[in-house]
């Protein structure tokens, strides 16, 4: 039981804290304004209105007397008399018969009050509106075959004191839900600005010194995570500095070996020996790409299908299918973005004849799919694929080059724009990489 109120809670309940906390805030004073509310309209409200019902009844039912015992002559009298003392606007309908429809509300307090002491006096013979005039009511009475109509002012049978009581209510409420709001809006302010630097900072995006406000706690966790995000910084930094530098060192060896391979008279022996000096130099590089795969790029509009077809143009048209139903763009980083498709392209085609690449557009994501007819990768691999340096002997060729990097730089990429990359089973027999990036 407890469970299912907790998960109907959950769905009924705003996302951001600023609206919970308002919830929290408005509704006691909403409730304790309902209760004053209904105790005042029990208590006060419909006790004075039933009394000045009553009263108002009464002095129908004595004019109503008035006009069936005295004469013609008289009547006229009468109306005046009551238009003086009372306000009642009195007419005489000869040879009407009462309006059919009723045009009293039924849930009105006033309706409700005057139906309940008309009845029992008048029985069916009466017929009153509350609603055409503003100010006022209009009464009508059958009598023999004429229409007593009568005008009076609803502030006969409705206590004055009301909209007073409910200005008086209504304006406090009013005045302390927007000073909760103004509060809970500079209260709120810091844990927006921590969460959308974190949210940057876990895209990759630069994110300026945060300067700590709000609550001592928000304070401090804002401190820390500024100082964390230095540490980061710093580690990245360093880690991106040493393997330029290692790159540098290697690089210099590599080219005099080529120099000297050049040189020999083996040719057989030398190209084969360039071939290793070639593979390790992409080894090199992949390195390199892996540590640097959270760049400091900035964001910019990329048209998906211009992106497909600049890293396809490179191939031969034989070796790929590309199938693109509308124009899709996203926000990222271009050249990352182009990496992490372009790896997986071609990983497709380092252990396939073609593959087939797909982009389409769901809610609030844009798909990239690319299919290989490739030996395919076990099910139970699908995540240790993703591992920086994991090869696998079996389904992939060990004479393929490489260091096991292409995927773990495409995740790290996807993952930082906020997107995922899952693998599955090929339709032609291969492996099916999904690319998935929010709009």
């Amino acid at each position: 039981m407890s469970f299912g109120l907790n998960n109907f809670l959950k769905k009924i309940l705003p996302k951001r804290l600023f609206y919970r906390a308002l919830i929290i805030v408005a509704a006691p004073i909403v409730l304790l304004q309902l209760t004053i509310t209904i105790v005042f309209f029990d208590s006060i409200w419909i006790k004075a209105n039933k009394g000045m019902t009553r009263s108002l009844v009464g002095e129908v039912k004595t004019l109503f007397d008035g006009f069936k015992s005295e004469k013609p002559s008289d009547v006229q009298f009468l109306t005046n008399l009551y238009k003086k003392n009372f306000d009642f606007v009195i007419n005489i309908k000869k040879n009407e018969k009462l309006p059919e429809t009723r045009s009293d509300r039924r849930f009105s307090p006033m309706d409700r009050s005057l139906r309940r002491e008309l009845k029992p006096v008048f029985g069916k013979d009466y017929w009153f509106d509350t609603v055409t005039y503003i100010e006022l009511v209009d009464l009508r009475i059958k009598s023999e075959n004429d229409i007593i109509q009568i005008f009076f002012p609803k502030s006969k049978i409705a206590p004055s004191s009301v909209r007073v009581f409910v200005l008086w209510i209504t304006l406090p409420s009013i005045i302390l839900i927007l000073i909760a709001i103004l509060f809970l809006r500079n209260q709120t302010r810091p844990i927006v600005k921590l969460s959308k630097a974190a949210e940057r900072f876990g895209r990759g995006e630069r994110v300026d010194d945060l300067r700590p406000s709000g609550a001592s706690e928000i304070r401090k966790a804002t401190l820390e995570f500024d100082k964390m995000m230095k540490r980061i910084n710093k580690h990245l930094s360093q880690r991106s500095e040493m393997l330029s530098g290692i790159s540098h060192d290697l690089r210099t060896p590599l080219t005099r070996l080529k120099l000297q391979l050049a040189m020999m008279d083996k040719k057989d022996t030398a190209r084969k020996m360039a071939s290793d000096i070639d593979e390790m130099e992409k080894m090199l590089n992949d390195y390199l790409q892996y540590a640097k795969s959270q760049s400091e790029e900035d964001y910019t509009n990329i048209n998906i299908s211009e992106m497909l077809n600049g890293l396809l143009k490179n191939y031969d048209s034989s070796k790929y299918e590309l199938k693109i139903s509308e124009d899709i763009e996203v926000q990222g980083r271009s050249n990352l973005v182009r990496r992490s498709v372009g790896n997986i392209i071609e990983n497709g085609l380092s252990y396939g004849k073609k593959v087939f690449v797909e982009a389409k557009k769901t809610v609030g994501s844009a798909i990239i799919i690319v299919e290989d007819n490739g030996p395919g990768i076990p099910q139970k691999e699908y995540q240790n694929v993703f591992k920086p340096f994991y090869r696998i002997d079996k389904s992939r060729s060990l004479n393929k080059s490489g260091v096991g990097l292409g995927l773990s730089i495409a995740q790290d990429i996807v993952k930082s724009h906020g997107g995922n990359i899952s693998l599955s089973e090929s339709k032609h027999k291969g492996l099916a990489v999904k690319i998935s990036l929010p709009f």
